[in-house]
Order: C-alpha cells, then sequence, then structure tokens
C-alpha cells in the first residue's frame, strides 16, 4: 500500500510509547506487535488481515537507545471505525516483550486526522478570506458601491408634473412618506421602504399638498433647521397626518436602517407634534392654536370610523412600509425551507429550519420581535408564538386559525 493511499483512507492514528530494559531495533518492535497480538482478537481485527486489506497503514516506529535502554514512540494509521480503532489500540498495551527484552507500551492517544484536517481547513480559509478583504482596495469599493446605487437609481420613480423622485410603490400604496430629497428616496428604498416621494427643495410643489390630501401622509424630515422649514411649508399646503425627524444634526439620507425604523416607529400624529413643537407661526400663539385644532379636527374625522371620540388610534407604526419590507424579505425564502427570528429592528438573530420552526419558537429566550419562515401559519405556532411574546408572524399563508391572540400580528403573502 503505498503512503498516498495510506494518507487518504486514514481516519485516526494510534500514538503508543514503548519502553525495552535493553536495546531493541525497530524490526523487533514491529515484529512483536504483530507476533503478540495474533490471536488475541477476532480474525476481523487480526493486524495482518488488517494491513493486507488496507484497513490499517504501515506501523511507524522511531526507538532510540541510551544506558542499555531502549524508549520510542509508535504510530498506526487505522481506518476502522472509532471503536475498532479503541480496541486495536488497547490491545497494544498487552504487549510484555520485545525480541529477548521486557517492554512495556502506553497507548498515548488517538488522534483523529478529520478534526486536524478541518482546522487546517479553518485557518487557511481565515488567511484566504483575510487576502480577499485586504486585495479589495478603494477602487474596487468604489465600483461595488456605483452598482449598489445603479440597482436602487434603476427603481426610482417620478411623481407628478414636476416629475418628482419617488418610491415604486408610490402611486399604489395607502399611505406615503414625504422626505426632502432625491438621496432621501435611495437610501429609504435600500432598506425596502418604497412608498416615499421628496418635495426636492424648501418650497413644497402643489402635487404633494393634493397627493397628501388623499394619502395618509408622514412627514420624514431632517434633523436640523431646513427640515423645520420645509416641515413648516408641508404642513400651511398639505395635508400630514403623522411626522418624525432625524436625530438631531442628521439627515434622512446618512440614517442606518435601525435609525431609519425607530424614526418611522416613533412618529407622531401631527395636533400632538404641533402641541409640543413651535413650527407655526412662532410669533403668533392664537394662529398657532388654529393650526392645532385644525389637525386635531381633521385627524378626527379621517379616523372617525375607528372610534368615535377626537382622540387618534393608536396604529401599528409605518404598518405599511414594514408589511412591505417583511414581505420582500419572506420572498428571499422562498423554496428554502428555511426561515428567520428577528429582533425588533428586523436584524436576524438567528436563522431556522421550517421543519423544527416549533421548537426553534418555544425555545426563544430574549428580546426576539418577529418569526419570518417559508412555510404555513398554523394554530399551534400562534399559540407558543403569543406564550413567547413574539410580535409578528410572516409567511406565505395561514391555515386553520380558529383563535388568534390580540398580541400576535400574522403577516401572508395571500
Amino acid at each position: 500500500m503505498g503512503k498516498g493511499e495510506e494518507l487518504t483512507t486514514t481516519k485516526y492514528l494510534i500514538h503508543a510509547q514503548i519502553t525495552a530494559n535493553g536495546i531493541v531495533e525497530k524490526p523487533d518492535v514491529v515484529g512483536a506487535v504483530f507476533g503478540q497480538t495474533e490471536g488475541l482478537l477476532s480474525n476481523d481485527l487480526d493486524l495482518r488481515e488488517l494491513q493486507r486489506t488496507g484497513r490499517i497503514g504501515r506501523i511507524q516506529v522511531n526507538i532510540h537507545s541510551n544506558s542499555g535502554r531502549a524508549k520510542g514512540e509508535i504510530v498506526i494509521p487505522s481506518s476502522l471505525d472509532r471503536v475498532e480503532t479503541a480496541i486495536l489500540a488497547a490491545s497494544l498495551e498487552t504487549i510484555n516483550r520485545v525480541g529477548p527484552c521486557e517492554a512495556e507500551i502506553q497507548t498515548l492517544k488517538v488522534e483523529d486526522v478529520r478534526a486536524v484536517k478541518r482546522e487546517q481547513v479553518v485557518n487557511r480559509a481565515k488567511e484566504i478570506y483575510k487576502n480577499m478583504v485586504e486585495s479589495v482596495g478603494p477602487a474596487s469599493m468604489k465600483m461595488i458601491e456605483e452598482v449598489r446605487e445603479a440597482m436602487r437609481v434603476h427603481e426610482i420613480s417620478e411623481y407628478g408634473d414636476d416629475r418628482l423622485p419617488a418610491g415604486p410603490s408610490i402611486h399604489t400604496s395607502d399611505a406615503i412618506i414625504v422626505v426632502e430629497g432625491r438621496s432621501d428616496v435611495l437610501n429609504l428604498l435600500k432598506y425596502g421602504i418604497k412608498n416615499t416621494v421628496a418635495v426636492e427643495g424648501v418650497s413644497v410643489p402643489q402635487s404633494i399638498g393634493e397627493l397628501s390630501k388623499k394619502r395618509t401622509t408622514t412627514a420624514f424630515v431632517d434633523g436640523d433647521r431646513g427640515g423645520e422649514l420645509i416641515l413648516k411649508e408641508l404642513l400651511q399646503i398639505g395635508d400630514v397626518d403623522y411626522i418624525t425627524r432625524a436625530p438631531k444634526g442628521k439627515e434622512v439620507e446618512d440614517l442606518e436602517k435601525d435609525e431609519v425604523l425607530v424614526a418611522l416607529r416613533d412618529k407622531v400624529p401631527t395636533a400632538q407634534f404641533l402641541a409640543t413643537h413651535n413650527i407655526l407661526n412662532e410669533s403668533n400663539s392664537s394662529n398657532k392654536n388654529k393650526d392645532n385644532k385644525k389637525y386635531q379636527n381633521k385627524n378626527s374625522k379621517k379616523h372617525q370610523k375607528f372610534t368615535p371620540r377626537e382622540e387618534v388610534v393608536e396604529e401599528p407604526v409605518i404598518e405599511d412600509d414594514e408589511v412591505g419590507l417583511m414581505k420582500d424579505m419572506l420572498k428571499e425564502f422562498e423554496g428554502t425551507g428555511s426561515g428567520a427570528i428577528l429582533d425588533e429592528a428586523l436584524n436576524m438573530t438567528k436563522e431556522v429550519e421550517v421543519e423544527n420552526i416549533y421548537e426553534e419558537i418555544k425555545a426563544i429566550e430574549g428580546t426576539a420581535n418577529s418569526v419570518i419562515f417559508d412555510g404555513v401559519i398554523s394554530q399551534r405556532l400562534v399559540d407558543v408564538a403569543s406564550q413567547k411574546g413574539i410580535k409578528k408572524l410572516v409567511a406565505f399563508k395561514s391555515m386553520n386559525i380558529v383563535k388568534k391572540p390580540h398580541d400576535v400580528k400574522l403577516i401572508t403573502i395571500d
């Protein structure tokens, strides 16, 4: 059997230590191993037969003598299974004589060659990945960003005669988000929010004002003085239902995904915003009170079918945007037989298999908010999700839901 064959078929390496009360040579040790284990075990584990059939490799002996005593190491490559290898390793310790000398053999360890190879693969993969990252220079990064930008630009549509930059859902969505510029639309589009439209400057186009009267409108402006000016004009010519702003000193186009989602979740009704912010007619408090009353009346009319009083129903924040985003995320799992557990910012905390989805939900500990998976929502899943505090279950369809807890929202494609 060739050396190459031994390397490719070896699963384990038996390492043993030998000590002899006299000077012995390598052939003496090999002869003792074969001779004194012969007949000890069954025919299936006879060393000569195992070596002939290639199930063990060439016995390696490294021995040296000093002061009339010999000491060394024996290494036996094995392609047997773990149990057979362990028996073979134990049989070496029955050898008590090598040539004319008394001897003792002690098995030190059985090394799993595959585990060593796996560690080598991991270490090499780290080196390769590091080299790949280091090889991506500024020019490459710029090219990658240009391609990403081109993909986002491809999705941008236009609205109205003014050809305002807008997301692809602006013409069909019941709710819209009004932002300042094209870069804001691009940034929100990157995070899957497609029902946006930009005013493109401090002067708000009349078409935006008309659109805001037909749709549920959220104004999402920068956290600076420019954002205040745009919001002030938008409130004067449009019909804004909710207002939110980027963190102070930041612009919408620079926000990360979690910052965008938090800002949209923290939106407040316009009347409530005007009661706490001195935006309209700062020098004239009576006019400000009129504007506040206008938005209170407007909001109560828009929501009167939900509540008979003049208080705005607390709706799930950015429901249309979030539901659309989660449906887009669901499509990425189509046909994979897998899913994911998400936190409140829609970041994936764990990937799961659909066949284990019930056990995975049951084992959830911590701040999981949503579960999205390539499958069907059942009553059993709804019940365990409610017990674990899951707010949303997202799948392609639901079946036989008889009892739906009020604290679990079901989102499906159909």
